[in-house]
């Protein structure tokens, strides 16, 4: 089963110990000595941190060689003997360059250098469906694909198995940690998980770092607070939602993250067939919306933001039976195959400041104390880093 919804959980009396460390390793070109040849395809604000990130890594110990820059509008292709150096400024060579964007003749140009032996690895960051729906085409010319992109992994399921087969019968590879979480490791764990034969028994999270930080502001434990409509614009302002912030509150975001985990897990090779429900797409996915039902369909995130203080009431009536409780309310999402009960020292009360993420993995091993993956779940910097950890994975 799979569901989203407003959790209210009990306030703890104890505090919560974490840690959470991770390292990525860059290896020197001595140990691979052929170097892989990257293509961008967008440049907005991750692609450009990624691009940043990429480039700063000392040329003599760098496995890559970026060749190509492809932004919504324009495209440069360097090819592999002239590769865009650090120091360069890839904004101005992207700008200049004569080229319009051309996905298709990208797709030849990349072919072409897998036909020549070389290791190719095209990075898409944009939020498209049409370049996702690419991504079979890549993978079986041998162009590994690397993406914070959910579209393609919690669309519809005949994409999602065209990309399966396409990258089990060239061999490439599709990599896409920053999907859920941004830069947290959430995937990779999950896969290492499932490849050593534990058994998921429940995935629940946090997994908006926009619901985090409305939830977090909304609802502290006491019956009064700060405005829910007056929570939303704030968020808007910050950068954390939308423009339009229904687009947020109507939970699909959180809906293709769950899809994303649940067909990791269903597509891993086991003994014990999965129990998790086939998911058509992420529409499947049983959503709790926060939109108000008078204001779905209003076409402008202005207009939105302007009629939400209509309904503060009712939310701040959800705070005050959570207050009476002695719970907070949280924004949820839950990937399992049962029910489901939130002790009173829950980490989603205790555990998160801002927009923080927070995934619980509840399996056969990590078993009654749950495996717990914390910290940022969004902003350019920390999505561009889960990109380029993906990357690092190749060489």
């Amino acid at each position: 089963m799979l569901s989203l919804s407003i959790a209210r959980i009990l306030r703890p009396t104890l505090p919560i110990f974490k840690a959470s460390v991770l390292s990525r390793s860059i290896m020197s070109p001595s140990a691979r000595e052929q170097k892989i040849l990257v293509a961008v395809v967008g440049v907005g604000l991750v692609g450009s941190e990624l691009i940043n990130q990429l480039l700063s890594i000392p040329p003599q110990v760098s496995p890559f060689k970026l060749v190509s820059l492809t932004s919504s509008s324009r495209s440069l292709f360097t090819g592999k003997a002239n590769p865009i150096e650090p120091n360069a400024s890839w904004k101005s060579l992207l700008a200049s360059s004569p080229a319009p964007a051309d996905l298709k003749a990208l797709t030849a140009q990349l072919t072409q250098l897998v036909a020549e032996n070389e290791r190719v690895a095209l990075v898409d960051n944009t939020s498209s469906e049409e370049v996702a729906n690419l991504y079979p085409v890549w993978l079986k010319e041998g162009i590994n694909v690397v993406t914070p992109n959910k579209k393609a992994f919690s669309g519809e399921a005949e994409l999602f198995a065209k990309i399966l087969s396409a990258s089990q019968e060239s061999g490439a590879k599709f990599l896409n940690e920053a999907t859920v979480g941004a830069g947290l490791p959430v995937i990779a764990p999950l896969k290492e998980l499932l490849a050593t034969g534990d058994k998921i028994i429940k995935i629940e999270g946090v997994f908006s770092g926009t619901m985090s930080y409305i939830f977090n502001e909304f609802s502290t434990g006491k019956p009064d607070g700060p405005a829910f409509s007056s929570v939303v614009a704030v968020a808007r302002e910050k950068g954390y939602t939308e423009p339009h912030p229904a687009d947020d509150l109507n939970g699909f975001d959180v809906a293709r993250k769950l899809t994303i985990l649940s067909r990791l897990i269903s597509s891993a090779p086991s003994a014990t067939p999965s129990t998790l429900p086939s998911l058509q797409s992420f529409a499947s996915v049983e959503t709790a919306s926060l939109i108000p039902a008078a204001l779905e369909g209003i076409p402008t995130g202005d207009e939105f933001i302007k009629r939400l203080p209509e309904f503060d009431e009712e939310f701040a009536k959800l705070r005050i039976e959570a207050s009476k409780e002695n719970k907070v309310l949280r924004f949820v999402g839950v990937v399992r195959a049962g029910l489901e009960k939130y002790p009173i020292d829950h980490p989603f009360a205790t555990s998160l400041g801002g927009s923080d993420n927070i995934i619980m993995f509840h399996t056969g091993r990590y078993s009654p104390r749950p495996l717990i993956v914390q910290g940022a779940g969004a902003g350019a910097a920390v999505t561009a880093m889960g990109v380029l950890g993906d990357l690092l994975k190749l060489a």
